[in-house]
């Protein structure tokens, strides 16, 4: 750049002065606080996915009815009832002192039967029952292989693999 141009350029942009940096932070921290505020307590009660137990669900009565929630409890036994179709399901969730008659949409998990733990999500009619759009099922994360009456010899199956049926001729006299 040549002399002029600097000299252009200074003369355009003066630097700001301490008293307008430091409003500038001030307005800045303002503006990052509403900004805040309004992230904090701006409808954010209208997205929350409160977690209750019958009995809880219960207990809340009217509050309950339309509220977004996932009830978590044990199926009741004798209490799955398939409607048509496959997506049609009614049962009753249980915990220790409380019931609730659960109408679910959606083709229930495999591992659903009596007696598992289930979370399901939905909301409460004022009709008294629960209308549930998504059903899942609570497990632990160790698999074991479904029980066999029967033990399994292990050299047995070794030995039928195509691999050691074919080195076994060949070892053969």
């Amino acid at each position: 750049m040549n002399d002029a141009t600097q000299d252009a350029v200074a003369e355009a942009a003066p630097a700001p002065s301490p008293g307008q940096r430091k409003w500038f932070a001030i307005g800045a921290l303002a503006v990052a606080g509403a900004a805040f505020l309004v992230v904090a307590f701006g409808g954010i009660g209208q997205n929350l996915v409160y977690y209750w137990a019958p009995k809880d669900l219960r207990a809340a009565g009217d509050r309950a009815v339309g509220a977004t929630i996932r009830l978590g409890g044990l199926v009741a036994p004798d209490s799955i009832r398939y409607g048509e179709g496959a997506s049609s399901l009614e049962f009753d969730v249980v915990d220790a002192s409380a019931s609730v008659h659960v109408r679910s949409r959606g083709v229930p998990p495999q591992m659903f039967r009596e007696g598992i733990g289930v979370v399901v999500e939905g909301t409460m009619t004022p009709g008294g029952h629960f209308e549930s759009g998504r059903l899942m099922v609570s497990h632990d994360n160790e698999y074991r292989a479904p029980g066999d009456k029967t033990k399994v010899n292990v050299r047995e199956l070794m030995r039928t693999t195509k691999g050691l049926d074919d080195a076994k001729e060949k070892t053969a006299p």
